[in-house]
């Protein structure tokens, strides 16, 4: 299981190998779709990666209410507990 800080480091190389976005673009308190313009089919496979790596599902329902990094962090760290 992942801490919140080793998801919050795991999170930006996930988001730039799916999107393309620059590491040092992504902070915890960036949005992803706003921030980073993150669009639908990345935020897709954002998800899927991240569902995998972290071992979590994150449902639609939940995703959209899911907008800075380190509010997904903290979601998928309660998710593994």
């Amino acid at each position: 299981m992942a801490t919140y800080d080793e998801i919050l480091r795991e999170l930006p190389q996930i988001i730039n190998k799916v999107a393309g976005t620059p590491i040092g673009e992504i902070t915890p308190d960036k949005a992803l779709v706003n921030d980073l313009q993150i669009d639908s089919l990345s935020m897709v496979e954002i998800v899927l990666v991240a569902e995998d790596t972290f071992n979590v599902k994150i449902p639609d329902e939940d995703l959209k209410d899911l907008v800075t990094i380190s509010e997904v962090a903290g979601y998928i760290e309660r998710e593994q507990a």
